[in-house]
């Protein structure tokens, strides 16, 4: 009896060393820029904090090298490629408007115009300021509306796209 209470005193102790950290405890996030200057009460101390990593550079360059052959795939009228080689930089960064509208160009010129409006309407989402990449996105949706048969939606985008170049 003494040694199957010894063995499961260990059995749990061997387990709760390999435990980890609920996610619920993990340190917030924040931007170096954003550091709160409020004072804590004496005897607190402050949450740690992990700071955000800038943009990669060599990531970047990995995406400028897949848009280029994305672009090649594209000229070559090799579309499926040119859709995976999109989706691959995209993984690498999402929050590029740039990726999303080149791959509903490619899913316009792939016959998908629903899926080409929604990634279209995703890059507009993203594209904060470009306003020259918001009415490409525009004029992308207007086409694929059009090839939906939904001439008042694409009015509509049409009518978009011109105010968004004013």
């Amino acid at each position: 009896m003494v040694a199957m209470k010894r063995a499961f005193f260990l059995l749990t102790l061997l387990l709760g060393a390999c435990s980890t950290r609920p996610p619920g405890q993990l340190p917030p996030v924040v931007d170096s820029g954003s550091r709160s200057s409020e004072s804590l009460p004496p005897g607190e101390m402050p949450a740690p904090v992990i700071e955000a990593q800038p943009e990669n550079r060599a990531s970047r360059g990995a995406v400028v090298a897949l848009l280029d052959r994305a672009e090649h795939y594209r000229r070559l009228g090799d579309t499926r490629s040119a859709a995976a080689t999109l989706e691959r930089a995209l993984r690498i960064d999402p929050g590029n408007a740039r990726l999303w509208y080149q791959l509903a160009a490619v899913r316009l010129e792939q016959g998908k115009p629903a899926q080409a409006e929604q990634l279209a309407l995703k890059s507009n989402a993203l594209s904060a300021g470009d306003r020259a990449l918001q009415a490409r996105n525009w004029a992308l949706v207007a086409r694929a509306r059009w090839a939906q048969d939904n001439s008042a939606g694409a009015r509509e985008a049409e009518r978009r796209a011109a105010q968004v170049r004013r």
